[in-house]
């Protein structure tokens, strides 16, 4: 991928509904050049699909957070699988750094959250977490 291909898919992460005709004049580029590009990129399995965003997906789970795991030993595998079973958990990544997992929870209150949330520290083998509540969510646009 070169600089092209990468503003392209910047500019579809924007605004994945974007014409043709407005990502070439973003771009600098040919119609012809964004088709091109758009269908290779599709081809080789860089661009995946597309999606749209609405108001239901957020809305039928007003709480959301991000929990970071700290996980004691090897128990990574068993506790993503643990994880991936509750029903408020809608993703489940490993990172690096201080925290192993990131996991992303979706409840319907604070209280449905408290008790996800004291679920998941009582895993054997999780040591430590961090719990950030997402007050609000804005989707990068163009300019």
């Amino acid at each position: 991928m070169d600089i092209i291909d990468q503003r392209l898919i910047a500019e579809l992460r924007r605004d994945g509904r974007a014409s043709v005709m407005a990502l070439a004049d973003r771009l600098g580029v040919s119609r012809a050049t964004v088709r091109a590009r758009l269908a290779r990129l599709q081809q080789e399995g860089e661009i995946l699909g597309f999606t749209a965003i609405t108001r239901g997906d957020v809305a039928d789970a007003p709480v959301r957070g991000l929990m970071m795991i700290g996980i004691e030993g090897r128990g990574a595998e068993r506790i993503m699988a643990r994880l991936s079973g509750l029903a408020q958990v809608t993703a489940v990544h490993s990172t690096n750094g201080r925290w192993d997992l990131i996991v992303e929870i979706s409840a319907q209150s604070l209280a449905e959250l408290d008790k996800v949330l004291s679920q998941i520290r009582a895993l054997d083998g999780v040591m430590a977490s961090e719990t950030n509540l997402l007050l609000s969510s804005r989707r990068a646009r163009s300019r």
